[in-house]
């Protein structure tokens, strides 16, 4: 089934009443199984991915590689436990096509390469906020790389992408200070272009590493071979060696960022939430969380059944570089407008191209409850002040809306416009919410 999107206009935040003592199911992690569906569509032999993430941004995913000739079916194990599975049978890539990529960064950044091994054209379209999110870099290299596409000139969305059936790839220098999905979209195809490909980064300072992490994990572990400034390469520079690509059967981690927000709730409403499944070693950004929520008052436990995270009501201040786990940085704001002493973000100049210029949008609705945000350079500076209620707007930005939730927790009378843009990445949020905060009565 798809996400339920059927939510009203402005959704009424519950507010805390006591102590949370919850148990919270965390759906997949998007960034895993969007990675996980390219790697498998590329593949040589079918795969299996278990316990994928359905979200718009992973149902858009899929819907793109069946478009361009992916067999993708659906199912639900029979083993206790084993939840829905997607199987997927790459084929032939083939155009002519058409796909939208919504809003999702890794959707409209990732996919253009896999189009250029397609034959035949795949035109990309999505929503008018993509239009305005940058693609240059992708653009830009693969028509280093070999690729004929049709942009007008804009670098970014609407554009089609003229497959000839294979790509030459080779070296190519790019800039990917705005976006590290720019680098994890060249590696996730690279094995399949002739002479592979060999990125280098030539911006400022890469934003959000761990994603690029995360992307050689998941290609070493279907069969690929690649060389990272980490394992003793240059800096600044990764190689993909041609090659076939395995079939795998993977089961998907629950998304670490998406649980930000229960997390959240501990800290804020005191007590104690668990996140089962939480992995003792993953390259989710999200696992900074353990980190960064226990420097603001809150203290974890990794144990066999999951993380357990606990609260006493009090939150400090903080003061952090989030440069490589940006998208946490909505939550923490959140967070930080409730603390007992100022806060500092730091790194996320980045975000002004996201989903929504994520700084402006932070600082002006945290501002309107009565806050007292002011945007840096690359950050925000906020100190606490008492809030308000008030409605809370979204942008189209599901970190947005689980933001403006866990102020609510804390503030009566917040009311979050468009909470169904969670579905984005965590469908049925309100629901989630809602049953988390079941035992003090809210």
């Amino acid at each position: 089934m798809a996400p339920n999107n059927d939510q009203p206009a402005l959704w009424p935040a519950p507010h805390a009443r006591g102590a949370v003592d919850a148990t919270v199911h965390v759906p997949g992690s998007k960034s895993v199984t969007n990675r996980a569906l390219v790697l498998a569509a590329l593949a040589s032999e079918p795969g299996w991915l278990r316990r994928p993430l359905r979200s718009r941004d992973t149902l858009l995913m899929a819907g793109a590689l069946r478009a361009m000739g992916v067999g993708i079916e659906e199912g639900v194990g029979t083993e206790k436990g084993s939840g829905e599975f997607w199987r997927v049978i790459p084929s032939g890539l083939h155009g002519p096509a058409t796909i939208d990529v919504g809003n999702a960064g890794t959707v409209m950044r990732f996919l253009p390469p896999v189009a250029a091994l397609a034959d035949g054209p795949i035109r990309f379209d999505g929503d008018p906020r993509s239009y305005e999110r940058p693609l240059h870099g992708v653009i830009d290299a693969l028509r280093v790389l070999g690729a004929r596409i049709d942009d007008d000139g804009r670098g970014a969305l609407p554009l089609t992408v003229h497959g000839g059936g294979a790509l030459d790839g080779g070296p190519m220098e790019i800039d990917a200070s705005s976006s590290s999905q720019f680098v994890s979209a060249l590696l996730l195809s690279g094995p399949r272009f002739n002479m592979g490909v060999e990125v280098r980064h030539i911006g400022s300072s890469l934003p959000s590493l761990p994603h690029i992490r995360m992307t050689v994990d998941m290609l070493r572990a279907v069969g690929a071979q690649v060389d990272t400034p980490e394992s003793g390469g240059e800096p600044n520079v990764w190689r993909v060696t041609p090659g076939a690509l395995l079939g795998r059967d993977l089961t998907i981690e629950p998304d670490l960022s998406n649980a930000q927000p229960f997390l959240a709730a501990a800290l804020v409403a005191g007590g104690k939430v668990v996140v089962p499944d939480w992995p003792a070693r993953t390259t989710q950004p999200g696992d900074r969380l353990r980190e960064i929520f226990t420097e603001m008052g809150g203290s974890c436990e990794l144990t066999e059944y999951g993380l357990e995270f606990t609260g006493s009501g009090a939150i400090h201040g903080i003061d952090v570089d989030l440069s490589e786990v940006g998208e946490l940085t909505p939550g923490i704001a959140a967070v930080a407008a409730l603390a007992d002493t100022p806060s500092t973000l730091r790194g996320v100049s980045h975000l002004r191209l996201h989903e929504t210029d994520r700084l402006a949008a932070l600082t002006k609705e945290i501002n309107e409850l009565g806050g007292d945000v002011t945007e840096t350079a690359d950050g925000l500076h906020i100190r606490p002040r008492r809030l308000h209620g008030g409605i809370f707007h979204t942008y189209e930005d599901h970190r947005m809306a689980t933001a403006g939730a866990i102020i609510g927790l804390a503030v009566e009378g917040v009311q979050i416009e468009n909470v169904a843009t969670t579905a984005k990445t965590l469908p049925d949020f309100p629901d989630l919410w809602a049953g988390m905060l079941e035992s003090d009565g809210a």
